[in-house]
């Protein structure tokens, strides 16, 4: 266990940030899938905006590195032009 104050806050501040962090992650995690299960273009073509903007948000804070941010959306955005 820590011994000093500053240590026992930054634990507790750190679980805070975790659960945060995993909630978010995770929500995005479904919103892609639940894009690539989209069939329509129309209705993907909308839902990608969305997307891009929870998988930036994950890169700016750092959830997730820029690169992969980058990988996914042009993923995501190759796939959403494929469809008919």
């Amino acid at each position: 266990m820590a011994n000093h104050k500053s240590s026992i806050k930054r634990i507790r501040s750190n679980d805070v940030k975790r659960i945060k962090n995993k909630y978010q992650a995770k929500t995005t995690r479904n919103a892609v899938r639940d894009l690539r299960a989209i069939t329509s273009k129309k209705d993907a073509q909308e839902q990608l905006v969305v997307v891009s903007s929870m998988v930036d948000k994950l890169a700016k804070r750092k959830v997730i590195h820029k690169n992969k941010a980058a990988n996914l959306k042009s993923k995501l955005t190759r796939h959403v032009q494929g469809l008919k």
